[in-house]
């Protein structure tokens, strides 16, 4: 049993590697693998947001001019992204 509950977490973990950028990978357990969760049923949907507004969003969450209530957790998250990391992170996840 522990052989198999070793393949099926090995399993998702390169499923989930293959599918997001390195840098979505550390979002993929609040998120979902592509940005469909509402992280800890608080969040807005990622995938949905216009990109402006994710981008705006996480440069807010870096700066500490924007957030609710995973405020803190968010800006540890972003703090040590580039511009240029925020942008590849929106073309990754955000579809509009």
């Amino acid at each position: 049993m522990k052989i198999i509950t070793k393949s099926l977490i090995i399993a998702t973990s390169l499923a989930i590697s293959a599918q997001a950028t390195p840098l979505y990978t550390k979002c993929v357990a609040c998120h979902g693998t592509s940005g469909e969760k509402a992280a800890l049923n608080k969040s807005l949907i990622i995938k949905d947001m216009p990109k402006a507004d994710f981008i705006a969003a996480m440069k807010g969450y870096k700066d500490g001019s924007y957030g609710k209530d995973q405020k803190a957790l968010m800006k540890a998250q972003v703090t040590t992204l580039s511009d240029a990391q925020i942008e590849e992170l929106a073309s990754f996840i955000v579809k509009k």
